[in-house]
């Protein structure tokens, strides 16, 4: 169940991607970039979420914040699946991302409510290992949709899956927070976590990495079907090109699991960075010499080694930015989640909508971004403090 709430998110992304061009031709889009924006605008939507459903669910319980999540995913997949013009589609789609934030936030409260130790890394390890595949599918599944029936099909098809899933939860799931333990809601509370967050050059610093490494990925969301199907003319093929690079990040999360506890968190962070960054400022070098058009097989094996190092570093960096946060681990992630994707957002819509027909606006991203990671992560790394909190 847990695994399928968390599921939806990837789904409700990367199941649009095959039917964007169709989707901004069918809705009047003024120009082809514009139907990036119906991956954007729900990012958007997890963004203004996250920092409020943690919260809401420490007050309310569990159930109830997960309700409204669902209802206004549901909502959402409705004004998407009726959209006449690219705005309502676009409201649809602030709509879903603000709906599907709830499920995204709340399901790690929920296992925690339950496990702990040993028992609640087995259940997470379950959750994430389904999740992994799914963004390796699911453009899979909207291209499926597409060979057979209109691409408001994929919106019918994500609303049947969220009514189903949110049966399973109302029928199956008890709450999960008792009465007692619940803490009310203060916006002083929201308030003195942004604060904290924001005046710890640990979590600042590695919140912003984490922006830097969502918006390149963003960037390179929002541009994926026309580079793969309308730049290399794959066709029908690209959701098997895009599943060779999704599972990149998930090979990096598994190899991640199997070496942090012998390298360190900051090592493996480290090395991936400065690998990434001069790899991605060689092939920008070597893009500029072929115009923005590099053969296929030279821009797959450089997404197949940026991806995988920014996998690396993603869970690293979420676990480095959480250290100091402890004793306010569910508001102060629920700050850092919608911190990072405030930051990613414009920065993503920026790249995508950069697209001219070439990968470079992509490249120059990736480029950008490790470039700025170094820079911030030095800056947390030379900070006075950070060997006494190494040693701690």
């Amino acid at each position: 169940m847990m695994a399928l709430m968390q599921s939806l998110v990837a789904l409700s992304i990367d199941a649009m991607l095959p039917a964007l061009t169709e989707i901004g031709q069918d809705l009047g889009a003024r120009e082809a970039n514009d139907s990036q924006l119906i991956v954007s605008f729900l990012f958007l939507g997890l963004a203004f979420g996250q920092g409020v459903y943690g919260p809401l669910s420490d007050t309310t319980g569990r159930k109830p914040a997960v309700y409204l999540g669902f209802g206004l995913f549901l909502t959402g997949s409705l004004f998407s699946l009726f959209a006449t013009d690219l705005n309502v589609m676009l409201g649809g789609r602030f709509l879903q991302g603000l709906g599907l934030a709830a499920p995204r936030c709340v399901i790690v409260a929920i296992v925690r409510d339950q496990y702990e130790g040993p028992a609640m890394a087995r259940v997470m390890s379950f959750v994430m290992t389904i999740f992994i595949f799914v963004p390796a599918i699911a453009p899979t599944l909207g291209q499926g949709i597409l060979l057979i029936a209109h691409w408001r099909a994929i919106f019918a098809a994500l609303l049947v899956c969220g009514l189903l899933t949110l049966a399973w939860f109302a029928l199956r799931l008890p709450e999960t927070l008792s009465v007692e333990r619940r803490i009310p809601f203060s916006i002083a509370r929201i308030k003195s976590a942004v604060i904290e967050v924001c005046s710890h050059r640990v979590s600042l610093g590695y919140t912003i990495s984490l922006g830097l490494i969502s918006s390149a990925f963003l960037g390179y969301l929002s541009s994926a079907q026309q580079i793969f199907q309308k730049q290399y003319k794959l066709g029908t093929m690209f959701p098997l090109y895009f599943a060779i690079l999704a599972l990149c990040i998930g090979s990096a999360s598994f190899v991640n699991g199997r070496l942090v506890m012998r390298f360190g968190m900051q090592n493996l962070s480290r090395w991936s960075k400065k690998f990434s960054t001069v790899i991605s400022l060689l092939f920008f070098v070597y893009v500029l010499s072929t115009g923005g058009q590099p053969p296929l097989w030279t821009m797959m094996g450089y997404m197949m080694i940026i991806l995988f190092c920014f996998g690396i570093m993603y869970g690293n960096l979420n676990a480095m930015a959480m250290e100091p946060l402890g004793h306010i681990a569910g508001i102060g992630a629920a700050v850092m989640g919608a911190l990072s994707t405030l930051i990613s957002v414009p920065c993503g819509i920026l790249i995508g909508h950069s697209y001219n027909g070439t990968v470079i606006p992509v490249i120059s991203g990736f480029m950008l971004s490790g470039v700025l990671i170094v820079v911030v992560m030095h800056w947390v790394e030379s900070a006075p403090t950070q060997a006494t909190e190494e040693t701690a």
